[in-house]
């Protein structure tokens, strides 16, 4: 999952692009209100960590604009606005969910994966389309019952899959959801995580569509 961290503190946004990759995330982290913006409008994001408290435009007025121009992906307020007050105006303006610094990674990271879930229609914790299982809290495949040995990449990719079942993602829509800012992509690494997947999960669920990207079938019951 591609994740936008908005957050002007270095050493606390350091500490939590950090940990929120250690549990799985791809981290892209912005500094202020004007180049959260951007990127929201830029989109590719699965869901937002917004601070308010942001230089050159105030996270509530990047949340607002955002929801006014009819971005939905989900926004995770991260603050230390914690008047009852600020918390209210913080989910009338279109927050999602709105956490108190200082935030232990485990419950941050939680409450990503249940905001994308949502997102994409999906309220149990586990995926399971077409006899696959995924569970995105401990990383965990399973195919008909029987373990699967997955790369971090491999999960990724299948993840993103499984989230847009039927829907075909373009090969920059997978690279973003697999590769933060800064990390060497390689021009044929998609291709290659869909071999090795196509090998572990079932060669006919992943298909391609030429000269668009590829999908993830979900078969009748």
């Amino acid at each position: 999952m591609r994740i936008l961290l908005a957050e002007d503190d270095r050493l606390l946004g350091s500490g939590l692009q950090t940990g929120l990759r250690q549990a799985g995330f791809q981290v892209d982290w912005v500094c202020d209100g004007q180049a959260a913006q951007r990127e929201i409008e830029d989109g590719g994001y699965d869901a937002v960590v917004l601070d308010l408290g942001l230089p050159l435009k105030d996270g509530l007025d990047v949340l607002r604009q955002a929801r006014r121009r009819g971005k939905s992906l989900p926004v995770l307020v991260l603050t230390a606005r914690d008047a009852v007050a600020q918390r209210i105006e913080g989910l009338d303006s279109g927050a999602d969910d709105y956490v108190i610094k200082p935030v232990d990674f485990s419950e941050l990271s939680a409450r990503l994966r249940a905001l994308v879930r949502r997102a994409h229609g999906q309220p149990a914790p586990t995926l399971q389309v077409s006899g696959i299982e995924l569970c995105p809290a401990t990383r965990t495949v399973t195919r008909s019952g029987q373990a699967v040995d997955l790369s971090a990449r491999e999960f990724d990719l299948l993840h993103a899959l499984m989230l847009n079942a039927n829907r075909v993602m373009t090969r920059a829509q997978l690279e973003r959801q697999l590769y933060s800012w800064g990390q060497e992509v390689e021009s044929n690494a998609i291709e290659v995580h869909v071999h090795h997947l196509r090998r572990k999960v079932g060669s006919g669920l992943i298909q391609t569509v030429r000269g668009v990207g590829y999908t993830f079938t979900r078969r009748s019951t």
